[in-house]
């Protein structure tokens, strides 16, 4: 296991929120230079994953970065409350590695957020390999929703895109006692590679109807490590499978019907078949990018602020809270930070470069 920072002594954490919201000016809301209120922080309770998949790892040791006491989350978090955030999303590398884990959720919902009369939502992203054991404590805790990653839906691809022998049989329980613990509605993100597992298109569709799951399908984007490591793949347009091909599959499948939104700000265009059986959400940021009603913020398991998964600099939020600067301090940090948050990202165009780390390295 991965030392974690020196506890040091600090300010005192601030309470979370639990004020009147509507005596709250919205003025003081969290938003960015393109007048997007954030709403949303994902943020990475660890990089360790206990899988190696073909599009994300490169089976290889690859650099780790430091986690931190629970306690310095759960500080940044707070005031990350204090400034809009009404989201959660716990991630990793995978979060149920993280020792805390459930305690830390429990203390999440006690919050309530600066601007609005809903708790806190808190939910999870993992690969499922423990949730078996954790869904029903998790739920006890305050989770209130699970996404699960899942790339197949039989046992053979499964295994050979993670390159862990036997997991899909865990990951199956542990999405089902997810649902059983009322982790609902589950979501089961499938990361689309063409000529890997693009066959699994019309079995997910399948699966949602009869696990009563939502399937959601991810066009691949350039988030892998670097290698050269045998089974690991390199990103290219070639190899992502667009919106419209997955669209068109489905209907072949069974006839598709369009279901709204959620929010401004969802990332899948969702769909529902023509008996109202099963969800299919498609998460496109190669081929229709949704950036323009981005909420979302990212804390790395070391600290960093990322304002976009393809930022290339990370704001050193940790760092600061080590020197000892107060909350407020803090806050103004966040804003400032948050000023330069992309209007969008450049998959595609001339010139686009990678992230300065990885998908593991950033959070789910």
């Amino acid at each position: 296991m991965m030392a974690s920072a020196p506890l040091i002594s600090i300010a005192p954490p601030m309470p979370f929120f639990s004020g009147n919201y509507a005596a709250v000016n919205e003025e003081g809301r969290l938003r960015d230079s393109h007048g997007r209120a954030i709403t949303d922080l994902r943020i990475s309770v660890t990089d360790r994953c206990n899988y190696k998949c073909v599009y994300c790892r490169t089976g290889e040791e690859a650099i780790s970065f430091s986690e931190l006491p629970i306690e310095h989350y759960l500080r940044m978090i707070r005031i990350f409350v204090s400034l809009g955030i009404e989201k959660i999303r716990l991630t990793g590398g995978e979060p149920l590695l993280r020792t805390g884990l459930v305690d830390m959720v429990a203390e999440l919902a006690s919050s309530r957020p600066a601007y609005s009369e809903r708790s806190l939502d808190i939910a999870l992203t993992t690969n499922g390999h423990l949730l078996e054991k954790l869904a029903a404590p998790l739920k006890a805790a305050g989770l209130n929703r699970v996404t699960v990653s899942m790339d197949a839906v039989d046992s053979d691809t499964f295994s050979r895109i993670t390159r862990v022998p036997r997991s899909f049989d865990k990951v199956l329980a542990g999405i089902r006692a997810a649902r059983d613990a009322g982790l609902g509605p589950v979501k089961v993100n499938c990361v689309l590679l063409r000529g890997f597992n693009d066959d699994q298109i019309e079995r997910f569709a399948d699966f949602s109807r009869r696990e009563n799951v939502i399937v959601r399908f991810i066009e691949w984007m350039p988030l892998e490590e670097p290698s050269s490591a045998p089974g690991s793949r390199t990103w290219a347009p070639e190899t992502v499978v667009p919106m419209d091909e997955i669209v068109g599959r489905l209907n072949a499948y069974r006839p598709l019907i369009d279901l709204a939104p959620n929010a401004a700000s969802e990332t899948a265009r969702r769909f529902t078949f023509d008996d109202g059986v099963g969800e299919i959400g498609i998460i496109a940021p190669v081929s229709r990018p949704f950036c323009g009603h981005c909420s979302r913020v990212r804390l790395t398991s070391d600290g960093k602020i990322r304002t976009c998964l393809f930022s290339q600099t990370d704001y050193n939020l940790h760092g600061k809270l080590l020197q000892g600067q107060s909350d407020e301090e803090l806050a103004a940090y966040i804003r400032h930070v948050i000023s330069y948050k992309e209007a969008r990202h450049h998959i595609g165009e001339t010139g686009f470069q990678k992230p300065s780390r990885s998908m593991v390295h950033i959070g789910g």
